[in-house]
């Protein structure tokens, strides 16, 4: 064994990791901060701003968001494919991290079309970022290097630790001096960012990771132009694609606009392209795949509640909550501050169960996962109760219901993370894992959903009292019903699942 560690330090070390890591989680601490902090504005100026002068601004800031979530996830998926076939980590992340850059210096501009743009640089920036940054530092280790899950933890702690501070200073500076200077801050994280990555590279950290795999198709020649050009110049020409997808919130197929269409089409292929899989698939491998879609499902629905936290739980804490110390925008970095509090004890309390032999299988953390959630929206439901003579309910309640959603966090995401590539055939990792990151991008169409059915029909930028807080809490109740019969069905299905599973644990 040390021999194989003396093999795996060769390289420049920092505090026993490769020092690239570290070059890497200053760049992802950074990323997420911008990410983050632009989100925590997002509804509220939406609300405020960009639909202030429409009565149902709940209902087309719910859809602009959802839309927006939807194909910030799902274009993660085609930008990880393009840089494996042509553009390599790399570059890849520097494409990415300048055109998000761009989204957030041009949210700084009030303007509807500006917006619109600002957002969908972020949605296409975000497709090349995000996975190649995180793929990046799993390079930094060769296999069987016994450091690479502590490295990854330290890399996770750089990104709850951007989605902590960013809510905290861009919603104080988006209150107390305007929205735009909050988004302004936000493109500053995220040049910070591509900083930090370049002086990696330029210090020679990384070595020669991260290079295009297949140089000659990088190189190759297409409309006079380099493959790796004509990428970069089709990113920044689908951008006003994306942009017009975000504008149309307006249903044009009953209730649903263009993208939960979209989506729903896309649903469809997937399933379809399942279905022909494990047709063709032995029965081992069927049977892990059957349980892979379960979790996959599962997670989806959890996501789907979770990811209120930046639109309608924003707004109830806008609306009907005596926040103390404290804005609406900086709630969102309640439930990364437990995450960051939380993880470790919950790592050990796993590694403990197992030295008893007593560690749940995963279908039953996920079940249990989901009973969290509906009891930290049922929380919620239950704070009317203590609603002063305004309609607003004690800031303890909003504290008590993050720590319990994100202890059920805990419970699903990195577990479920984890077991998707032990669950996937070897030939289907790829698609498994692009459908697990899918996940995501179907639960805003849930958040979409619940975020429309609890809009309230106001232009009044200080719509609040006993009116929205009956909305507000008889939404939470019901999710926590759903959440709760969610939770029930996981648990009936979990021993089902276990014996599918086989020796996956």
């Amino acid at each position: 064994m040390a021999d194989q560690l003396d093999h795996f330090k060769e390289e420049p070390q920092l505090l026993g990791h490769p020092k690239g890591l570290f070059y890497l989680f200053f760049a992802e601490l950074w990323e997420r901060f911008s990410f983050y902090g632009m989100r925590a504005l997002l509804t509220l100026y939406m609300v405020d701003v960009v639909f202030e002068a429409l009565s149902n601004r709940d209902y087309a800031a719910a859809a602009v968001y959802a839309s927006y979530g939807s194909l910030v996830y799902a274009s993660t998926v085609i930008g990880g494919k393009i840089s494996d076939s042509i553009l390599g980590m790399r570059h890849s992340i520097f494409l990415g991290g300048i055109l998000m850059a761009i989204g957030h210096f041009v949210l700084a501009i009030e303007n509807d079309i500006a917006f619109y743009l600002a957002l969908a640089f972020i949605v296409v920036g975000n497709g090349f970022f995000k996975p190649n940054i995180s793929t990046f530092v799993g390079s930094l280790y060769k296999e069987g290097d016994p450091r690479k899950d502590s490295g990854f933890t330290i890399f996770y702690m750089g990104i709850n630790i951007g989605a902590f501070v960013s809510p905290l200073l861009c919603g104080w500076l988006g209150s107390e001096y305007g929205w735009h200077y909050g988004f302004a801050l936000a493109g500053f994280g995220m040049m910070l960012g591509l900083i930090f990555f370049w002086s990696g590279i330029k210090k020679n950290v990384f070595g020669d990771r991260g290079m295009p795999t297949n140089t000659e198709v990088y190189s190759n020649v297409k409309f006079g132009l380099k493959n790796s050009q004509l990428v970069t110049v089709l990113a920044f020409l689908s951008v006003p694609l994306i942009a017009f997808l975000l504008s149309s919130y307006q249903p044009v197929y009953g209730d649903q606009n263009i993208v939960n269409v979209i989506f729903k089409g896309i649903g469809i292929v997937v399933l379809a392209y399942l279905i022909y899989e494990m047709a063709r698939a032995t029965v081992v491998e069927r049977k892990k795949l059957i349980v892979a879609v379960f979790l996959t499902l599962f997670m989806t629905i959890f996501w789907g509640f979770h990811e209120l936290s930046g639109s309608v739980i924003t707004l109830f804490a806008s609306r009907n909550v005596n926040l103390s110390y404290i804005n609406a925008a900086q709630t969102n970095s309640i439930n990364a501050l437990y995450i960051i509090v939380l993880a470790v004890p919950i790592s050990l309390l796993w590694q403990y169960l197992s030295k008893k032999k007593i560690n749940p299988r995963t279908p039953y953390k996920f079940a249990i996962g989901l009973a969290f959630a509906a009891i930290s929206f049922y929380v919620l439901a239950i704070s009317a109760e203590s609603a002063d003579d305004n309609g607003r309910v004690p800031f303890s309640f909003l504290m008590i219901m993050y720590f319990i959603l994100s202890v059920g966090e805990l419970f699903m995401s990195p577990v479920g993370l984890s077991k998707m590539t032990d669950l996937a055939p070897a030939r289907l990792i790829a698609f498994i894992m692009g459908v697990w990151f899918l996940s995501s991008a179907f639960a805003f169409q849930i958040v979409g959903f619940i975020g429309k059915e609890l809009a309230v029909e106001s232009t009044d930028k200080n719509v609040g009292g006993f009116d929205s807080l009956g909305i507000y809490t008889d939404g939470f109740h019901l999710i926590a019903m759903y959440a709760g019969g969610a939770a029930i069905i996981t648990l009936i299905l979990a021993p089902i699942l276990k014996r599918l599973m086989g020796n996956v644990h």
